[in-house]
């Protein structure tokens, strides 16, 4: 009997993605195999919370765990209860990290730089790669590089907690205080420098893509123009805007 191959759709940074059976198969990276070493690390901590990687395909293609269930909601914000969960997710994630060694052969495809880097961490931890069934897991790892706790938390804490143009800023905040302070449990050096850190980071996602656009580097200059590009702008001026709020609110 042929193998099935069903295309899976929704993302913006990956093609040639396909469902054979229980896994996943997409394009094979130079970064690969380290992105592999690192989630088999994980789960090794005893982190279920990130797909098994399964190695490499007849074609050349890298196989994960295939996880079964449905994206969170993009277009409005969470419960406090699943903003709670995904921050402690997020901080056993950085947790299990620390106890990753680095070998010489390693390679990394790491989007956005983080300075003084010190830690592998995911570098997208956002509502569009958790997938919600039997159990809350990241998907898309191919981007998982050096950053900083800071660096990725920022990242995460302004997408799940919804910090966007046309959102009450007092209603944003308490869900930042619900990933980050009931969930993620920052100390407090993480608490003083994130407002600055999410500010940096959201204009880095507009910068990122608008540099793209103007220099023709796909898929990002095409995710510039089908709305992405205005959504970062308009995030980025929103998290500006309220920075002292976030500080406050953060305020331990």
């Amino acid at each position: 009997m042929a193998t099935i191959e069903e295309p899976l759709s929704g993302g913006n940074a990956t093609a040639e993605v396909v469902r054979v059976d229980s896994t996943v198969r997409k394009p094979w990276h130079t970064s690969t195999p380290s992105v592999h070493r690192f989630m088999a690390h994980l789960r090794e901590q005893g982190l279920h919370d990130v797909p098994e990687p399964l190695g490499r395909d007849a074609q050349g293609r890298q196989v994960a765990e295939f996880i079964s269930g449905l994206c969170v909601p993009l277009d409005q914000p969470l419960s406090d209860t699943v903003l709670r969960d995904v921050g402690g997710i997020i901080r056993q994630i950085h947790d299990a990290s620390a106890s990753f060694t680095l070998v010489e052969e390693d390679s990394w495809n790491t989007v956005i730089p983080a300075e003084h880097a010190d830690l592998i961490c995911h570098n997208d931890l956002a509502p569009w790669n958790l997938i919600d069934g039997r159990r809350m897991v990241f998907i898309d790892w191919d981007g998982a590089g050096p950053s900083t706790r800071l660096w990725d938390l920022a990242y995460a804490a302004q997408s799940f907690a919804f910090l966007v143009d046309g959102q009450e800023p007092k209603a944003a905040a308490a869900r930042l205080r619900a990933v980050v302070i009931d969930g993620y449990h920052a100390d407090h050096p993480l608490l003083v420098g994130l407002p600055a850190a999410m500010v940096a980071r959201t204009q880095a996602m507009y910068d990122l893509l608008a540099d793209s656009y103007q220099e023709g580097i796909q898929p990002w200059g095409r995710m510039f123009v089908e709305g992405h590009g205005a959504h970062w702008a308009k995030a980025a001026r929103f998290v500006k805007e309220h920075e002292t709020l976030w500080a406050q609110c953060l305020n331990p």
